[in-house]
């Protein structure tokens, strides 16, 4: 318990609102991931709902949502009483490494070194698995059906919550990332709902690069502020470090394209 006599927090631990600059950049972030996320959860969700069920298919989504939910009510919180520049630290760190993966497959798929994600297939592979399973069906719940589809929302979530948790702490805005990932998730469920088909005409391959991007400069650039430097323009350094990141990441590319076809004329000449 604090004592009356308890000295102020200092301000460079109190949390401040988001300025307009990251303020975009986060919900902007938080849409796109969620996005990309909600694409895939509909995907396993169709399936299982198709091949087993939509009542099972839909207590499993409700139970994944109720999770997901206690997860983000309990971290949420709890991380808004740690200094912030600690936070920002680890957070960036993390950032760092979950976005530098993404970012990693991206450029492989956009030069040609790795398969393009393609929702019809995944989605053919899913709904001929969930078919083919035994059905084992206890207080009228098919549970392959509901164990799918609360496997599958409750695992993009998690990725969704992270995203959520961490951005909006840093900022100190979970609100304001909570905004742009519901916006995505009732946008992709909306249109699921109407189509009731996967949505592989959603350039996710795309989108997924730009997550890639975005994760990866903020991570840069929360992990340095975290660590005690402080970039030029402040916030708007933002725009700096996402252009350094779009270049490198499009040098990649052609680099590794070139390479690829460099492969192919010398394979084609030993034959």
């Amino acid at each position: 318990m604090l004592s009356e006599r308890s000295e102020p927090v200092p301000t460079r631990f109190r949390y401040r609102p988001a300025p307009v600059t990251t303020g975009v950049f986060l919900v902007l972030s938080a849409f796109l991931a969620s996005a990309v996320e909600g694409v895939e959860a509909l995907t396993i969700v169709l399936a299982s709902g198709v091949a087993r069920g939509w009542r099972s298919s839909l207590i499993g989504v409700g139970a994944a949502v109720v999770v997901l939910a206690a997860v983000v009510g309990a971290l949420g919180p709890a991380l808004t009483v740690i200094p912030l520049n600690a936070l920002r630290l680890v957070v960036g760190g993390l950032l760092l490494t979950f976005g530098l993966q993404w970012l990693r497959k991206a450029i492989l798929r956009a030069s040609g070194f790795k398969a393009l994600h393609d929702e019809d297939a995944i989605f053919a592979q899913e709904l001929e698995e969930a078919r083919t399973a035994e059905r084992l069906e206890r207080g009228g719940v098919d549970w392959y059906g509901f164990t799918l589809s609360f496997k599958g929302v409750l695992l993009e979530g998690l990725e969704v919550a992270f995203i959520v948790i961490t951005f909006g702490s840093t900022q100190g805005s979970i609100p304001l990332a909570a905004v742009g990932a519901a916006a995505a998730l009732v946008l992709v469920a909306g249109v699921g709902v109407a189509v009731r088909a996967p949505l592989a005409r959603v350039p996710e391959n795309t989108l997924k690069f730009a997550v890639g991007v975005m994760l990866t400069t903020f991570g840069i650039f929360w992990s340095t502020e975290g660590a005690g430097g402080s970039w030029p323009g402040s916030d708007a350094a933002l725009f700096g470090v996402l252009a350094f990141v779009i270049a490198l990441s499009a040098l990649l590319v052609a680099v590794l394209r070139r390479r690829k076809r460099e492969r192919f004329v010398a394979a084609g000449a030993r034959a």
